[in-house]
């Protein structure tokens, strides 16, 4: 299936069924899954990024035990709307996913979501070296908390017409 646009993803999704979040970094995979009603957003422990057969393998046994129906996953696009080499690299990743799982990607524009996850975390008083471990994660449930926050609002949309 590849990847879907939120709205399209948001018509095929029956009650129940949770979606992970993302955050795809060189030397790590930050994780996070939505509760069954999709309302928030909760982070897991990150994924030690290896090859990405390994990397594809833990990722979908992930998916299987939270019984994820859609991946949520942060395009690191620059300040400036352009797209870089992270972007490209992202974008190779859910390509080469879509091969082994028919599980679909949705992009989600992830433009300070780090920012965002470290200030929480230093609101929160976490020291350094543990924001050192948790910030993948946190950014994972960032850009997760975002597109189940816009799921939220079409379904409003939706029971409007």
């Amino acid at each position: 299936m590849a990847t879907l646009t939120l709205e399209e993803l948001s018509e095929i999704l029956a009650p129940g069924q949770p979606v992970a979040g993302l955050d795809l970094g060189t030397k790590t995979i930050g994780l996070s899954v939505s509760d069954l009603g999709r309302r928030l957003a909760t982070p897991r422990p990150v994924l030690k990024r290896v090859k990405f057969t390994q990397d594809a393998e833990l990722l979908l046994a992930f998916a299987a035990k939270e019984k994820v129906v859609a991946f949520v996953i942060g395009l690191p696009v620059n300040m400036d709307g352009s797209a870089g080499p992270r972007v490209q690299a992202t974008r190779a990743f859910v390509r080469s996913m879509s091969e082994k799982t028919d599980i679909p990607f949705v992009f989600w524009d992830e433009r300070l979501s780090t920012v965002a996850a470290e200030r929480t975390l230093i609101e929160m008083d976490v020291s350094r070296k543990k924001r050192a471990e948790r910030i993948d994660s946190a950014a994972a449930s960032f850009i997760l908390q975002g597109a189940l926050d816009r799921l939220s609002s079409l379904a409003r949309t939706a029971g409007d017409d």
